[in-house]
């Protein structure tokens, strides 16, 4: 058995039965530069607690499997270099090498399940890349969301995928996606991405009720909560689109695939913004945790 380590803070919930909610560790150290790294992590912490439930951030420090983070870990993780990003394939073996690695959507619901936490709130999902019938790039996290009972909160996927591919082999998976007050699924910067979202659903309470039925069904695998950025916040989606293809241009000019290109990616439109990415990243970011702690309490109403 692996041993979880459980800050104190969740460690009380978990006596207590408050509601719990996991966080990812890549958005600390692949997402954005230090401070703004850990004023976002802090932030999106403080979000989850302001909607009274408790935030569990999950890392690996030195080959142990934290769920849940003191303010001292979180700014050793912001300020760490050569942070590994660890996803399903490499997760046991940075915990048997004794490695650093913060946790992708997939390790991240991976270990959450294990920790007995339900809801785990992101920024966007991995999915399909662009040309993968070529490259067979596709991320893991769309696999993991068909095998681990984890309802995950993004703003859709990641709009520098293929977001048509990705809803299609979501489907295939037999994924729920569920959009959030409005029939179209979002594309992370943007509310719109001219795609039509399989389920809809307006409320926290219907969506947890939504995941404990999957439950009492012995269905394998969560749901994707599809959840659109604040229409203030948004960039638009035809902006956007411009701005990810010469992205994109940039990356494969400069031969940079596998693990590299999500970065790259991030850190190329951050520049062709003129930061208004960032801005919005944590704007979602911070959307997606006040939503992910209501669907976390709704859960505690009706287990009560």
């Amino acid at each position: 058995m692996i041993d979880l380590l459980f800050s104190p803070e969740v460690k009380q919930a978990r006596e207590t039965g408050a509601p719990l909610v996991a966080l990812e560790s890549t958005i600390i150290t692949h997402g954005m530069p230090y401070p703004q790294n850990l004023e976002t992590a802090r932030q999106v912490e403080a979000e989850v607690r302001a909607a009274r439930a408790v935030p569990a951030t999950i890392a690996v420090l030195e080959g142990a499997l934290h769920v849940g983070l003191t303010g001292a870990e979180l700014q050793t993780l912001a300020r760490a270099s050569d942070v590994r990003k660890l996803s399903r394939a490499d997760l046991a073996v940075a915990l048997a090498n004794g490695w650093t690695g913060a946790t992708t959507v997939a390790a991240t619901m991976i270990v959450a399940h294990k920790a007995g936490i339900e809801v785990f709130a992101t920024g966007g999902i991995g999915g399909v890349h662009r040309g993968a019938e070529q490259s067979f790039d596709i991320s893991a996290d769309l696999r993991e969301l068909a095998l681990t009972p984890v309802s995950v909160v993004a703003a859709g996927a990641k709009a520098i995928l293929d977001l048509p591919k990705t809803l299609e082999a979501l489907e295939s998976y037999g994924v729920p996606v569920i959009a959030v007050g409005q029939d179209e699924f979002p594309a992370f910067w943007s509310r719109r991405s001219g795609l039509h979202a399989p389920l809809r659903m307006d409320h926290a309470e219907d969506l947890a009720k939504a995941h404990r039925m999957r439950g009492a069904l012995d269905l394998e695998g969560g749901q994707l909560v599809a959840n659109p950025i604040p229409e203030a916040d948004e960039i638009p989606f035809d902006e956007m689109q411009k701005v990810v293809e010469t992205a994109l241009q940039d990356a494969a000019a400069q031969g940079i695939s596998g693990k590299a290109v999500t970065p790259h990616l991030l850190s190329r439109i951050f520049e062709l913004t003129d930061g208004r990415s960032l801005e919005a990243n944590i704007a979602l970011m911070l959307n997606n945790a006040r939503l992910a702690a209501g669907i976390a309490l709704a859960l505690c109403a009706i287990d009560r």
